[in-house]
C-alpha cells in the first residue's frame, strides 16, 4: 500500500502498523511489506528496516473516525487510539449467537434476530416468562451436539436461552443459561431465573444474563448457568429414567 496524505479525512486508510521506506524515500508501512514481498511497489527496489518517522508523526497528529460511524458511533480518535477504541466500540456489530454451528455472520441486533429466525429458523416467543419441555429418547448420548436455542421478546430487548448437554470432567450434565442481545451494560439491567422439578423436587438457579458479546462456549464452560447433572435429570423426568423429559420454566425481569 503506498502512502497518498491527499485523501478525505473519512476515507483514510488507518496504517495500524509502522512506516518504513526504501532507499529512494518511497513509503509503505510494515504490515504491507510481505505482501509485497521486500520490494518498493514504486520503484521496485529492496525494501529495509529504514522507518520513516515524519509519515509516523504525521499519522500521530491525525484524527479519524470509529469505522462504526455507520453503526451509530461518532467520536472523533487520535490515529493510533482508534483501533483499540473499534475493538471495544459499543457499535461494534455483534456475532451471530447460534451455538449449533460456527455461524461468522456480524450485524446489529434487528439483523441478527431476523437472521436467527430466517436461516437458522429459531423459535421465537414474546413474554418475560417460558416454559420449555426439552426431550430427548436417549440421554444417555451426551454431546457437544445436543443443544437448543430459543430467543424472547421483553422489555423492548431480546434474551437467547440455551440448552444443551456436554461433558463437566468426566460427567455428563445439562446446562442451560440466558444470554442477553446487548452489551454487558446493558445486561446489568436485568435478572432471570429458571427452575427445573418433578416428583416433588425442584432445582432453581438466578442470575444476571450474559451478553452475546461473549461467546455461547466462553459462557458454558465458566458454568454460569442451571446445572443438571445426568442422573438428576433423568430422576426428574420420572418414569423407566430411559427417556429425557425435562421441563424447565423461567422468568426475566428488570431490575429497579
Amino acid at each position: 500500500m503506498k502512502f497518498n496524505m491527499n485523501v478525505p479525512r473519512g476515507s483514510l486508510t488507518i496504517l495500524s502498523h509502522l512506516c518504513v521506506q526504501c532507499s529512494n524515500g518511497h513509503t509503505i508501512c510494515s504490515g504491507c511489506k510481505p505482501r509485497v514481498h521486500n520490494r518498493c511497489p514504486t520503484c521496485r527496489s529492496e525494501l529495509g528496516n529504514i522507518r520513516c518517522l515524519a509519515l509516523e508523526k504525521v499519522a500521530a497528529s491525525l484524527e479519524v473516525p470509529c469505522k462504526f460511524q455507520n453503526f451509530g458511533c461518532v467520536g472523533i480518535y487520535p490515529y493510533y487510539c482508534k483501533l483499540k477504541h473499534e475493538s471495544q466500540c459499543q457499535y461494534r456489530p455483534y456475532t451471530c449467537p447460534y451455538a449449533g454451528s460456527e455461524c461468522t455472520v456480524t450485524g446489529d441486533i434487528p439483523y441478527l434476530v431476523n437472521h436467527l429466525k430466517d436461516d437458522h429458523k429459531v423459535d421465537m416467543h414474546s413474554g418475560s416468562t417460558f416454559n420449555h419441555r426439552y426431550v430427548k429418547s436417549n440421554p444417555h448420548e451426551v454431546e457437544n451436539a445436543t443443544w437448543m436455542l430459543t430467543v424472547f421478546s421483553c422489555f423492548g430487548q431480546y434474551f437467547c436461552l440455551h440448552f444443551e448437554a456436554f461433558q463437566l470432567g468426566m460427567a455428563p450434565v445439562y446446562i442451560a443459561f440466558l444470554r442477553f442481545m446487548g452489551d454487558d451494560a446493558e445486561a446489568k439491567n436485568y435478572t432471570y431465573s429458571l427452575e427445573v422439578g418433578g416428583i416433588n423436587r425442584k432445582m432453581t438457579w438466578q442470575g444476571i444474563p450474559r451478553s452475546i458479546r461473549d461467546s455461547h462456549r466462553k459462557v458454558r464452560d465458566s458454568y454460569d448457568g442451571l446445572i443438571i447433572q445426568r442422573n438428576m435429570a433423568l430422576c426428574f423426568s420420572g418414569g423407566d429414567r430411559k427417556e429425557l423429559k425435562l421441563r424447565v420454566t423461567g422468568r426475566i425481569w428488570k431490575e429497579q
